[in-house]
């Protein structure tokens, strides 16, 4: 008999922990939620574990894989709580991290200042040296000047030291020397070079990421060690996947050599179970709303692909690295009302967290929260959630309501309406910012709500848009965790490059991707992906001579070998990426390859298709009818329904309540909602 393999995923997220288990064998699914633990997230991930194996009953050495979105390094960056680091750099640029671009914070906003660098000025400390603009060494490596700052790194106290030298990325000679003088001398010492970490042109945007990664390499190795020895006694056979901002998973060495990779894991596991789920309600067009306890995370998915920027901020500070494409606004289940100088009321960004949390959970909440506006207006069940583990409170609810509508001279659930109005143009604002912003019409486009709070606001924001139709996933709280279970392992590279796009650039182009396949070979090897589940991606970055910014252009792989691209093809495909993202092209302008991107994958198993219940009908029986406000001013008497009872093909005519474990879902009047063969819900929108 074959022996039971689970694969696991977990999301950490501000308020709850979520684990999404699959078991290859039978196709067994199980979940769960618990509240996060933010002083040491390994705690919750090791209950969670313990929990989740108790509930489906297995035996947690019986886990094969567990993969792992982890907001550490974002939280570390927020509070600044990474280790004491030193940067070396080129003589005379020193001062670049702080110069940057000479560029406002916030444009209208006089005062506002760039956060200081992570590395105080005393130490940043230079050598000599220099390579020019064609990698050439202008200035040899200055031995004598190379021993002095090794001494000065010993001397500041740094845990990490950050290496970063001009054109470093196209001969990483002198990087590499100094390196290896630092971890002979300092073998304690955490070392990250710019022209392993970020390996491109743009030195202030490589300084950043640079020192980003050095900043949180003490602090990831510490988690990362912590999280394997103790999941050594309890899953002893578990592959740890760490997932990271593109979106793929790297082992817990890698994320602990790269830990500014996993800057923004958890959201991107959530796009990558977006588009998974999109396959399967076959919607190529999907604009995703996941909606947590403290922010809202919205990203445009069209025909099944994810947009990559490389250019984000995360806490202030500029990072350069294949990221999905994503804009957060501070609008969660968590977000708190407040009345600002001018006397009106605001929503968010400030949070109640996981601790307090809202006052309806009984945590010692104070504030007036989204999801007490909910239980106040009778969305959210008072049999609690995580299937009544959680009770809720909602007379803690109005409690804390009560003040607020006193101040603006409204009912409690008039009050709470205006919260929920608040936080869903919040929402909105951000949805159109990655696609009306950026050419795209959202009423092309079906709106995909996850996260423990996203079923539940997902009608305002659809109406607000003109979107007709809704799609919530068969576990939308915990489609994050899901995310990581369909991801694959991936390996980013990267060679800049500057060249024009001439009759001699197509093997120049395919001369830097055979030099990444090396590269692509060995990690292959080192992550024992067998040769059946390995491909490649390949993208060139262009632009107009004239141009500051590129554009990516995808070029076709035969297998697992890059061969030289058509120009006039590769030129072509620029003229359609620059007509999609700018309205126009010019054909006789010099077009310039500025980098060649390959990234290496290795396909894992993933989920099944989740199956019904036993007892699921197409004809589910409401296990209660209260009173809910929805647009009105009066309540509405609502059906409450189990969504564990819906077989496929069930339809249900608003306005009704959807419970479930891990989120609620709210069917207006009006709206219709079918369940497909996935089991997920798709709901028609009246407009």
């Amino acid at each position: 008999m074959q022996r039971p393999e689970w694969i696991i995923g977990v999301d950490v997220g501000g308020t709850f922990t979520d684990l999404y288990a699959f078991e290859r064998a039978s196709g067994q699914l199980a979940l769960h939620k618990r509240p996060s633990t933010p002083d040491n997230p390994a705690v919750a991930i090791l209950e969670g574990l313990r929990e989740l194996a108790g509930k489906a009953r297995f035996d947690p050495a019986t886990v094969g894989v567990l993969a792992h979105g982890t907001t550490v390094a974002t939280n570390a960056l927020i509070q600044r709580t990474g280790a004491p680091v030193a940067v070396v750099t080129t003589r005379n640029f020193r001062d670049l991290l702080e110069i940057g671009r000479q560029i406002r914070p916030r444009l209208y906003d006089l005062k506002a200042d760039q956060p200081p660098p992570l590395a105080a000025r005393e130490h940043r400390f230079e050598v000599d040296e220099r390579v020019g603009a064609d990698g050439r060494a202008v200035t040899p490596l200055d031995a004598d000047s190379v021993a002095a700052a090794v001494e000065a790194v010993r001397d500041s106290g740094a845990e990490a030291c950050a290496v970063c030298f001009l054109f470093s990325y196209l001969n990483a000679d002198h990087e590499r020397a100094v390196g290896a003088s630092l971890a002979a001398a300092l073998p304690d010492l955490s070392i990250s070079l710019s022209s392993d970490v970020q390996p491109e042109f743009r030195e202030y945007e490589r300084f950043s990421t640079t020192l980003l990664n050095a900043y949180l390499q003490p602090l990831l190795n510490r988690y990362m060690r912590h999280l394997q020895s103790e999941l050594a006694s309890l899953a002893p056979d578990a592959r740890v996947g760490i997932n990271q901002s593109s979106g793929g998973l790297m082992s817990p060495e890698r994320a602990r050599e790269f830990p500014v990779r996993t800057a923004l894991s958890g959201p991107a596991a959530g796009a990558m179970g977006a588009i998974s789920t999109a396959r399967k309600a076959g919607r190529g067009n999907i604009i995703t709303l996941d909606m947590g306890g403290t922010s809202a995370d919205v990203t445009l998915i069209r025909d099944y692909q994810v947009s990559t920027t490389f250019d984000r901020e995360v806490a202030g500070f500029p990072v350069r690295l294949p990221m999905v494409d994503i804009h957060t606004v501070g609008a969660g289940g968590g977000s708190v009302a407040w009345f600002d100088r001018d006397g009106l009321m605001k929503v968010g960004p400030k949070s109640a967290g996981a601790v307090p949390g809202p006052a309806c959970y009984g945590h010692g909440g104070t504030e007036p929260t989204v999801t007490d506006a909910n239980a106040v207006l009778g969305r959210l069940s008072e049999r609690g959630l995580l299937g009544g583990t959680m009770t809720l409170d909602t007379e803690a609810s109005r409690r804390v309501i009560a003040p607020v509508a006193e101040g603006l001279g409204f009912t409690p659930e008039r009050t709470a309406q205006g919260m929920l109005d608040i936080v869903t143009a919040n929402m909105v604002r951000a949805i159109r910012a990655i696609s009306v912003e950026r050419g795209h019409d959202p009423r092309d486009f079906a709106l995909m709500p996850f996260g423990g709070a996203g079923p539940l606001h997902a009608n305002a924001c659809a109406k607000a848009l003109g979107i007709r139709e809704i799609v919530v996933p068969y576990s939308p709280g915990i489609l994050c965790a899901e995310g990581l279970l369909v991801a694959d392992l991936s390996e980013n590279l990267v060679r800049g490059q500057r060249f024009r796009l001439d009759d001699a650039a197509g093997a120049r182009i395919a001369a830097l991707a055979e030099d990444m396949m090396a590269e692509a070979e060995a990690w292959w090897a080192h992550e024992e992906v067998a040769a059946d589940r390995r491909s490649l991606q390949a993208v060139v970055d262009m632009r107009y001579a004239s141009q500051n910014y590129e554009l990516r252009v995808p070029i076709e792989t035969d297998g697992l070998t890059l061969r030289p691209p058509e120009v006039d093809a590769l030129r072509d495909a620029f003229f359609a990426a620059h007509d999609q993202a700018y309205g126009f092209h010019n054909p006789e302008d010099p077009v310039d390859v500025v980098a060649v991107r390959l990234t290496a994958i290795g396909r894992l198993p993933s989920p099944g298709m989740p199956s019904a219940a036993a007892d699921a009908t197409t004809t589910p029986t409401p296990v209660e009818v209260r009173d809910v406000w929805f647009f009105d001013p009066d309540p509405v008497r609502t059906s409450v329904y189990d969504r564990a009872t819906f077989a496929a093909g069930t339809v249900i005519e608003g306005p009704a309540v959807i419970d479930q474990f891990d989120a609620t879902t709210l069917v207006f009047p009006g709206d219709v909602a079918r369940v497909d063969d996935a089991l997920n819900i798709l709901m028609e929108i009246a407009q």
